[in-house]
């Protein structure tokens, strides 16, 4: 199984001048892209085989034949993109819009070049055919995670370049995935990132990591801090989650921003730490340790988990007391986590997808899921 992963390198240690040329070329580009953007919104969407002359000289424009093609290949995928979303409701397609701060393009207009003439840095980005007679070479530092993924996996020919970064993205092969031996539910909270139907809680100090970042101004240098240490932990909660199973199952949540469509039924609170805490960052980052340390991940319903009794069945809203789950009809008691947690696992092994995996699940953590 091949993956895709991607890293940044900061553009900080480039000159002024040549920072200057780089935002020049993306205003440009940007510009172009929205023209090609009008060009397809209008008269329809075309091939990209058919790119050639006739379309690709529409705009007038100081950029190369080459990075006309590039802008209006993406001209096409935003385009594409757009109308796929909005098919089901045409009425609130808008056209989109380049706003000329990246550009992706490949080794037919870039290119990592090794170490010449200096040992400040580890490479040079060399951007050529640009048009206007622009070259610019972008010194590049590596760091940690590029070395990391440069180790693991092979680096392909296309960048994505920022006036702030420029993005590489590595090819990895991971083999197949693990047979599935054992099987873990996992419930995310705010008290608990992660509570296993194992019974265990990782990540019981994000809490103070969201209060930390509701506490600081909104935009500050101490929000942006705040809010880089509490991905970080999360990062490590991920790593830690998938070295309890073969297979994790999570509770498929959406429309929980700040903004959510479920801000009648949440306090403004409440709202606040769910963005903060950032739910989907979470189960993204779960889902690429999953994938790279060839763990299963699958997702059900999110529906009563938190209400349903995982030994008699019965959901009732009354059953959880805040952080305690106690049910109104057979007496059971647990932490209220560790039982949605169960809730979650049992939903998946004995739902549609659940039948190829129930032999092969161990009983150790499913003593209170009924079969």
């Amino acid at each position: 199984m091949k993956i895709i992963r991607s890293t940044k390198c900061s553009l900080k240690f480039a000159t002024n001048q040549k920072k200057e040329e780089l935002q020049i070329v993306l205003s440009e580009y940007g510009r172009v892209v929205n023209i090609f953007i009008d060009y397809f919104w209008k008269n329809g969407e075309v091939s990209k085989v058919k790119l050639l002359k006739p379309i690709v000289d529409i705009p007038e424009t100081w950029l190369s034949a080459r990075l006309r093609k590039v802008a209006a290949r993406e001209a096409l995928d935003m385009v594409s993109a757009t109308k796929k979303r909005w098919k089901d409701n045409p009425d609130k397609m808008k056209m989109p819009s380049h706003k000329g701060k990246r550009m992706n393009v490949s080794c037919t207009i870039a290119e990592l070049q090794p170490l010449r003439k200096t040992k400040e840095f580890d490479g040079w980005l060399h951007l050529a055919s640009i048009g206007n007679k622009i070259r610019i070479d972008i010194p590049v530092r590596y760091h940690k995670h590029f070395n990391q993924l440069q180790e693991r996996g092979k680096r392909l020919n296309s960048y994505i370049i920022t006036d702030k970064y420029v993005q590489f993205c590595f090819e990895i092969e991971t083999g197949e995935k693990k047979e599935v031996k054992s099987l873990v539910g996992i419930d995310t909270g705010i008290n608990a990132l992660a509570t296993t139907s194992k019974g265990k809680q990782l990540g019981q100090d994000i809490k103070a990591g969201i209060e930390r970042i509701k506490r600081c101004k909104h935009g500050s240098k101490g929000q942006t801090k705040a809010r880089r240490a509490l991905r970080q932990r999360i990062d490590e909660v991920a790593k830690q989650v998938i070295n309890e199973a073969d297979m994790i199952v999570v509770e498929k949540l959406k429309n929980l921003g700040k903004n959510s469509k479920l801000k009648r039924l949440l306090s403004k609170n409440i709202r606040r730490s769910i963005g903060s805490w950032n739910y989907s960052y979470w189960l993204t980052r779960l889902e690429q340790q999953c994938e790279l340390n060839r763990v299963s991940f699958r997702s059900v319903s999110p529906h009563y988990t938190s209400q349903k009794c995982s030994k008699c069945g019965h959901t009732d809203r009354k059953n959880r007391l805040g952080e305690t789950f106690l049910c109104q009809e057979c007496g059971h008691s647990d932490n209220a986590d560790i039982n949605a947690a169960r809730n979650i696992l049992e939903r998946f092994v004995t739902g549609k997808y659940g039948s190829c995996y129930k032999p092969l699940v161990s009983t150790e953590h499913l003593d209170f899921c009924r079969f």
